[in-house]
């Protein structure tokens, strides 16, 4: 009889243990999937309209200006293995082409071997915040017609009276300028999409065959101007050290910091002209 009780109890027992672990698996809820990391880059286009008032002297210009070529830099198997070791983002191409340069031939087998390489201080990124024009950042020229004595109406044009250069560069004193330099223009070539370089000039003789209209009793004048990209953003310097751990070849950062600045970046062969005319 007790025998037969104990069967009983454990016969219940096991169909309650099941009910339950069947209404838990029910009620489950499924695993959530974790949320993708997106990769899509920001659009670092900026909103810049060319007036009509500016044109291209790219074929009329006088003096051949060089085209400015932007410093890109495609990292090596190498730079690439290393710059992803880095907790700050380097986008120097001055030192990346340092790290593309290097060669580093570290033995698995040496499990023992340790080194730190100081290479000094660098600006090791540069982001933009913001990009705008002054399409009338220095004049270059005045072309003037006097039609005060005429009846009818006069045609005035373009025409560059003498050689002008035009330069840019950073609006404050700041360590490593030339590689800084090179990092705004970048970054302010991508986002406004015009020929951009520290330097440029319009020579003598150059002419557009552009009508402005002078009437009788007027004289007419007529401004022309290059303009330039004002560039802002914050550059990150830091110290930079490569780690050797017996196979393992790392970067690290030490005491990074971050400061203000500001460019003016000449627009290369555009001209902006401003037109009037007064009877004075």
């Amino acid at each position: 009889m007790r025998k037969r009780i104990l069967i009983i109890i454990f016969v219940m027992l096991f169909a309650f243990t099941n009910q339950a672990f069947a209404k838990e698996k029910t009620t489950e809820k499924p695993a959530e999937k974790p949320a993708e990391k997106t990769t899509e880059k920001a659009d670092l286009k900026a909103d810049i309209k060319v007036p009509s008032s500016v044109l291209s002297i790219s074929k009329e210009n006088t003096y051949p200006n060089s085209a400015q070529d932007l410093p890109y830099l495609e990292p090596s198997k190498l730079a690439k293995a290393m710059l992803k070791t880095s907790d700050v983002p380097i986008t120097n191409p001055d030192l990346i082409r340092l790290l593309n340069e290097s060669s580093i031939n570290a033995s698995k087998v040496a499990f023992w071997y340790r080194a730190k390489i100081y290479l000094g201080q660098w600006p090791l990124s540069y982001q933009s915040t913001e990009t705008t024009v002054n399409w009338e950042h220095q004049q270059i020229n005045t072309n003037r017609l006097d039609n005060r004595g005429a009846q009818s109406i006069a045609k005035l044009y373009y025409n560059q009276t003498a050689h002008k250069k035009v330069s840019g560069g950073l609006t404050a004193s700041i360590p490593n300028s030339e590689a800084v330099q090179k990092m705004m223009l970048i970054a302010a070539a991508e986002k406004s999409k015009l020929p951009l370089a520290f330097q440029t000039a319009v020579g003598a003789g150059t002419k557009k065959p552009n009508v402005y209209h002078v009437s009788p009793k007027q004289v007419g004048y007529l401004h022309s101007y290059v303009p330039a990209v004002n560039e802002r953003g914050r550059v990150t310097y830091g110290e930079v050290y490569i780690v050797l751990k017996g196979g393992k070849r790392e970067i690290v950062i030490q005491n990074v910091t971050q400061q203000g600045i500001g460019a003016w970046i000449p627009i290369q062969d555009h001209v902006s002209f401003r037109f009037h005319t007064s009877n004075m």
